[in-house]
């Protein structure tokens, strides 16, 4: 199967619906759950999987009550507590810090799930609303995208870590266009 499958009409309802459960399932400490990444641009190719946002307050104390229910639901906690920091930006990856779970989960379809815990206003928290956001509005770049990805998936034969480490500086330049847009439109989260 290939790291990269053609958009699905239903991933937008499907995101929104887990989204849902995860806010459920963790309450209050989870301040905002947004479905993000490439399933979340309509017509965008993508790995089928649901890339969710949880904000929260402390990543310490929501991971250690996020643990259990979310253990309970499929997903496990990793070992990635950062993202990468966009080449440009000076700040220090002290606060690009998150906590990690996936796994296979949902209730109704056992929908592969990378749940991405940030800290509410957080740089890495805003870039991922941007990124979802600016493709969402520039629907003409989203063909473009896809097919990099598409290209650069077959070319690693679908190496996940290869991947997303050649990814990583094209995003970076998607990052720097939106940063302008953003500007430009007021855009917030």
């Amino acid at each position: 199967m290939s790291l990269i499958v053609a958009y699905d009409p239903a991933w937008e309802r499907r995101g929104l619906e887990l989204a849902a459960e995860i806010r459920s399932l963790l309450g209050p400490l989870a301040l905002r759950v947004e479905h993000i990444g490439s399933t979340s641009i309509p017509g965008m190719a993508a790995k089928p999987v649901f890339d969710l946002q949880v904000s929260v307050a402390g990543l310490d104390a929501a991971a250690a009550a996020f643990d259990g229910p979310l253990a309970g639901f499929g997903l496990d906690r990793r070992p990635y507590d950062s993202d990468h920091v966009p080449a440009g930006y000076d700040d220090p990856p002290s606060l690009w810090v998150k906590r990690y779970w996936n796994g296979f989960a949902g209730e109704a379809g056992g929908e592969r799930i990378n749940l991405h815990c940030r800290l509410a206003g957080s740089p890495n928290e805003r870039l991922a609303l941007l990124f979802r956001d600016w493709f969402r509005a520039h629907a003409l770049a989203v063909p473009a995208y896809a097919s990099f990805k598409e290209s650069l998936a077959s070319a690693v034969d679908d190496d996940v870590e290869v991947y997303t480490d050649v990814k990583d500086p094209v995003v970076d330049l998607v990052v720097a266009v939106a940063e302008e847009w953003a500007a430009a439109t007021g855009w917030t989260p």
